[in-house]
């Protein structure tokens, strides 16, 4: 049977008699952790931390704390110090256990004035640390680099690099599929290999939403703030689905503002650029575009002949022949995911059936696939196409400008949109600034009847069509 002595009573410094050595082991802890950790974490993390129960046979003490939330948190920032500072301490203390107890009061709570509609979400378990959650394949080294992607991929690897970058936030932005996931994993990676002790936090934006909505209904919103600002590097995915949270977006303001300000490297990645992000606070939106803003391109033919390449390095048998690339790499031109998808396809089919690879059996495969691919062409690759043929801004698409050097491209985009996406008249109206469709109609006219009297019309827009086709 293991002797348990029991430690009850204690509140700062408070303690049964029968464990004067705990006591007074425990009051020179505090202290040194008070001077280590700084007055500011101390107070909010380690002054409410009481003393429990202690097994002399193990020699396992218990520390416990106001939730399970908090429990994680103090023992993933603090537990090493604590076990050390206790298997210092001259007294018989090994292990050390960090367990809620619901008597033990939590640190003091910032009121709560409103809540968004996200409240309504289900409680989820705390956030696991991003150095559980490395995804194996998603390195720098399997990252494929072309024209369409160099700076982002340039700019991911300093933000990563043992010296400090020279830019902070990045801000990587770019279409579905294209890639940005995959570098954030790189830097994690990269980041923790030369910087194991540094807290790295990887989350979703909505992750992000619904993590904060689940700490204020749990009155842990200083546990959830604090674990947000101990991040030495902060990787945030799919920024525009806080738009229109107003709490949440506060909070993300908050947050980066704080850890540009002690040093600490930060990024995000969105489907857009920030000045096409809607309905995102302008003061999240300067921050963000005050570092450093790569977007990701739509990988070109080489690009996705180059990634094809690479998988098929790496494959194994079947053998995947040159004309079977080439067929994937002209067909499948919506995002990088999907192409690697359809080559891993193919292969993993080959590989479970016996049935060789050739070009017949490629297209029967993935028939629905290329279909399918060639309906998918966005309205946003259609607007920066068309900002890049006619050298004006990006954000000149969704403006009030009427002049008609923003105008005429503008109309030629609508053009493209109605002819060569599945979206309605209404939906492109909205995307295109929130017009009216008689707008679109207006452009469509327009547009058709230029291209009749103008070969210079004509030939520009045959020229797009050829480039969105790929």
């Amino acid at each position: 049977m293991k002797d348990i002595v029991r430690v009850v009573g204690w509140q700062d410094g408070q303690v049964d008699k029968a464990d004067a050595g705990l006591e007074s082991a425990w009051i020179a802890i505090r202290t040194g952790l008070r001077r280590d950790v700084g007055a500011r974490m101390f107070d909010q993390w380690l002054k409410p931390v009481r003393l429990g129960d202690y097994c002399a046979e193990s020699q396992t003490l218990d520390l416990l704390v106001a939730s399970d939330f908090s429990a994680n948190f103090v023992s993933g920032q603090f537990g090493d110090r604590l076990r050390m500072a206790w298997r210092s301490a001259g007294v018989s203390v090994r292990e050390v256990r960090l367990r809620h107890a619901p008597d033990v009061a939590g640190p003091r709570l910032l009121e709560i004035v409103s809540v968004e509609a996200a409240a309504a979400a289900p409680a989820e378990a705390a956030i696991i640390p991003i150095a559980s959650n490395f995804l194996p394949r998603h390195g720098f080294e399997e990252f494929v680099t072309g024209d369409t992607n160099h700076l982002a991929f340039s700019a991911a690897q300093a933000m990563a690099g043992e010296a400090t970058p020279r830019f902070s936030p990045l801000f990587i932005h770019g279409g579905t599929g294209q890639g940005k996931t995959h570098l954030l994993h790189s830097i994690a990676r990269a980041f923790s290999a030369h910087s194991p002790s540094q807290a790295v936090l990887y989350m979703s934006a909505e992750r992000f939403m619904v993590e904060f909505v689940n700490a204020m209904r749990a009155n842990e919103t200083m546990a959830f703030k604090g674990r947000l600002r101990a991040a030495r590097l902060l990787l945030i995915d799919d920024i525009q689905f806080i738009a229109g949270k107003g709490s949440t977006q506060e909070e993300f303001l908050h947050t980066i503002n704080d850890l540009i300000d002690t040093g600490a490297r930060i990024v995000v990645t969105a489907d857009r650029a920030p000045q096409l992000l809607e309905s995102i606070d302008p003061r999240i939106l300067s921050r963000l575009a005050g570092g450093l803003v790569a977007d990701i391109q739509p990988a070109g033919l080489d690009l996705r002949l180059a990634i094809l390449e690479a998988k098929r390095a790496v494959a194994g048998d079947p053998p995947v022949p040159d004309a079977v690339i080439d067929f994937l790499a002209r067909s499948i031109r919506s995002n990088v995911r999907e192409l690697e998808g359809a080559f891993n396809k193919l292969v993993a089919y080959g590989q479970l059936t016996g049935r060789s690879i050739d070009l017949d059996f490629a297209q029967q495969m993935l028939a629905d696939t290329v279909r399918a691919n060639a309906r998918r062409i966005t309205v946003d690759e259609i607007q920066k196409a068309c900002a890049a043929h006619f050298k004006i801004d990006p954000s000149e698409m969704r403006s009030k400008r009427r002049a008609r050097a923003v105008a005429r491209p503008r109309q030629v985009a609508m053009y493209l949109a109605k002819k060569m996406t599945p979206r309605s008249l209404p939906e492109i109206g909205r995307i295109f600034g929130g017009r009216d469709h008689s707008t679109v109609i207006h452009a469509v006219r327009t547009i058709e009847a230029l291209r009749e009297s103008n070969p210079d019309m004509d030939a520009d827009v045959r020229a797009l069509q050829r480039l969105l086709e790929g």
